[in-house]
């Protein structure tokens, strides 16, 4: 492995372009004057022409590592060289990255200490990131010869990894928008007006105790930890139906709760407005029945809270069903046998093994809510809350990006504090329900007292949800929502028109372009998303080292943070050099990845948890390596965590909005953006109607996945309710 990492070291900093090239993968480059143009010039060439000089010292750590190839790796030479030779190569392309920018030095100090800088240079392309992964990997290939993490080059490298993209992609750009909390108005920065922001009236008031309005903090708080409770115990209902009971459509219950995440929010909200606002369907019905006068009741917490259920529901059923599957049948059976009822084997044995899905379910409703800025945007009315506050102070009259800053740091709080709850809820006991030896039990049905309650609920929901969607439907085919009630298709002829002509097949409808383009940017994600989410549970719940809970937080921290926030922060991050990307596909794609990576995290944390440990070791002592068990042992365990994690993150691509607001061009235009803009042009038909054509496409694509991924079997039997 250490030849492959020297030689895509020198194939990134001698034949690649360093800096950014906008068509690369066209190859246009090749042909455009590499590798002596400037613009398309590799580091060693610039170096050699007597440009960029700043590029040389690079070289040394890439010479270095040749001068051990053939060291055993129990020579501390070996490990000395490599992290010398990686950390200062990798160290000195962040300092040059970030030192010079457009115009020179970036710091006025650089300038006075080492004087004018007559160069410049642009944002770094393929061959520095390239070159600066090879970096990387030598300094962790060092660290794991001395030793560390049992000399395991594998878990050391993923460390390495995971901790460098998600400082670069996380910890940068929020630092660079948290700086602005102390900003004063005269452009420095004072502690002063930090504090006295901070702990401003809005957002701490309690006048809501005398009649009055709360703060925004108390006001995001309660809503947070309502929807938080309550998607937890509506995702456990669904998931105890689909696994504890002979309900016999469980394919089309399973298909309902992930219909919400497929949809834009707002269009939820939209619907609820129709039925349950002032002129809406139930509330005209109910106010004609007991003879009242419709009310606004919908506008504020009881309208965000039931959007917010709807939407955020099956993020805990997706945590909940992998976890609740995974509860080994034959401890249930033991307990059966030793004459407990089924109500004492579900409260005594089956519900305490399923505490860190319960845990992982009601952090993720918390973090979610949030963060969630669409449904109190359409339904908050009054009831204003951080994400809103956030959204007001960034793109509002007011632009005041200190006072948007300091209420992420107050949500940032709030979420941290979430998950240190969590930790100690959950404690250090062990919820191990899965070993090396065979499972060949069934899992018991639902005891009847806890059944019926179940039953209902779901029952309930369900219809709610489906008349939810029955409403998006109707408005997607009726000429003007809520006006003009006469049947058409010309929503979706305008959006999805094909047309033959003598050029051959024409996609001629106006959604086709951000339709594409967005399935292209959720496709690229997706698996990425999964990929790093997967491998950072694994760190997490299979290893020991220095720093674990600081990496855990910051693998958590960009879920905390408000979309619309990690799309301001994105912009200031990466509009200039060392990293150029606004604008685009590669910004989206980044910003999915690590938007969405907590949840794939999460997943994997509920489903490994219940793994234990030996089957790890029966491995290792087999004469496999980590990765091999990770890859062949682990992960075919995983199958829920992945659908979770794979789910998750190719829908909330096609569905984004707040950071994609920022983050979206004219090239790179994604369905969100698309269809807000036909809702301020106050074209809802056209709006409606796309966000139903993107549900069926998601629908489709959640079924393949779910083909493709598979289920966990634990048992080798099935129960007579599964057979018939």
């Amino acid at each position: 492995m250490l030849i492959f990492w020297i030689v895509a070291g020198w194939v990134g900093y001698c034949l690649l372009p360093w800096y950014g090239v906008e068509k690369f993968w066209s190859l246009e480059w090749l042909l455009d004057g590499w590798p002596l143009d400037k613009d398309y010039a590799p580091a060693a060439v610039l170096v050699a022409m007597g440009q960029k000089l700043w590029l040389l010292p690079m070289a040394l750590s890439l010479i270095a590592p040749l001068a051990v190839m053939g060291r055993r790796k129990s020579d501390p030479v070996f490990a000395r060289v490599l992290i010398v030779a990686g950390a200062f190569g990798f160290g000195w392309l962040v300092a040059q990255g970030l030192g010079i920018g457009l115009r020179g030095f970036t710091a006025p100090w650089l300038e006075a200490l080492f004087g004018p800088l007559e160069d410049r240079q642009f944002g770094m392309g393929y061959g520095a990131m390239i070159t600066a992964t090879a970096f990387l990997f030598l300094l962790t290939t060092g660290i794991a010869a001395r030793g560390a993490v049992n000399g395991d080059v594998f878990v050391m490298s993923a460390i390495g990894g995971v901790i460098a993209v998600v400082t670069i992609f996380v910890f940068f750009p929020i630092a660079k928008m948290l700086m602005a909390a102390f900003v004063t108005d005269d452009g420095g920065y004072s502690l002063l007006v930090f504090f006295a922001k901070f702990f401003d009236a809005r957002i701490w008031g309690l006048g809501c105790l005398s009649g009055g309005r709360c703060g925004v903090a108390w006001n995001s708080l309660f809503l947070a930890v309502l929807v938080g409770v309550l998607t937890t115990l509506l995702g456990l209902a669904f998931a105890l139906v689909l696994t504890r009971s002979g309900f016999r459509y469980k394919r089309v219950l399973r298909a309902l709760t992930v219909l919400p995440i497929i949809t834009p929010p707002f269009v939820i909200g939209l619907a609820i407005i129709l039925l349950l606002g002032l002129s809406g369907t139930v509330t005209t019905t109910v106010a004609e029945i007991l003879g009242i006068s419709p009310t606004r009741w919908v506008y504020g917490l009881p309208g965000v809270l039931i959007a917010q259920l709807l939407a955020f529901t099956p993020i805990a059923f997706l945590v909940l069903i992998g976890v609740v599957e995974g509860v080994s049948p034959s401890m249930e059976e033991a307990a059966q046998t030793l004459r407990a009822s089924r109500w004492q084997t579900f409260r005594t044995v089956s519900l305490p093994l399923m505490r860190p899905g319960l845990a992982n379910a009601f952090l993720l409703g918390f973090i979610e809510s949030m963060a969630d800025f669409g449904n109190p945007l359409v339904l908050g009315g009054n009831f204003d809350v951080l994400s809103t506050e956030i959204f007001f102070a960034i793109v509002g009259a007011q632009y005041d990006q200190s006072r948007a800053a300091i209420l992420a740091v107050v949500l940032l709080g709030f979420t941290l504090g979430a998950f240190y709850l969590q930790r100690f809820w959950l404690g250090k006991k062990s919820y191990t329900t899965i070993t090396g030896k065979g499972d060949a039990g069934v899992h018991p049905a639902m005891p009847r007292g806890l059944a019926i309650p179940v039953y209902a609920v779901v029952a309930l929901w369900s219809t709610f949800t489906v008349v939810v969607y029955g409403m998006i439907l109707y408005g997607s085919v009726v000429q003007l929502w809520g006006v003009d009630d006469t049947l058409t298709f010309k929503h979706y002829l305008t959006a999805f028109r094909v047309e033959w002509g003598e050029a051959g097949l024409r996609w001629t409808g106006s959604a086709w372009d951000s339709f594409w383009t967005t399935i292209l940017i959720a496709t690229l994600a997706a698996p990425l998303t999964a990929a790093l989410g997967l491998i950072t549970a694994y760190l997490l719940t299979r290893q020991n080292f220095a720093g674990k809970r600081a990496f855990e937080f910051g693998t958590m921290l960009s879920f905390a943070i408000p979309g619309t926030v990690i799309g301001v922060a994105y912009i200031l991050a990466f509009n200039v050099p060392p990293i150029e990307i606004t604008g685009t596909g590669l910004i989206l794609v980044i910003s999915f990845i690590f938007r969405n990576m907590p949840v794939g995290v999460r997943a994997g944390i509920a489903s490994m948890s219940q793994l234990d440990k030996s089957l790890d070791e029966s491995s290792l002592t087999l004469g496999a390596n980590s990765w091999h068990t990770f890859r062949a042992v682990i992960l075919p365990l995983l199958r829920p965590a992945i659908l979770a994690a794979l789910v998750y993150s190719f829908v909330r691509a096609m569905t984004a909005i707040s950071a994609v607001i920022f983050l979206v061009s004219a090239r790179y235009d994604m369905a969100t953006s698309y269809i807000i803009g036909r809702v301020e042009n106050n074209d809802y038909g056209l709006a409606i109607a796309y966000s139903t054509a993107l549900i069926f496409v998601m629908l489709a694509a959640v079924g393949l996945l779910q083909l493709m991924v598979g289920r966990t079997r634990i048992g080798r039997r099935t129960s007579h309710a599964e057979g018939h």
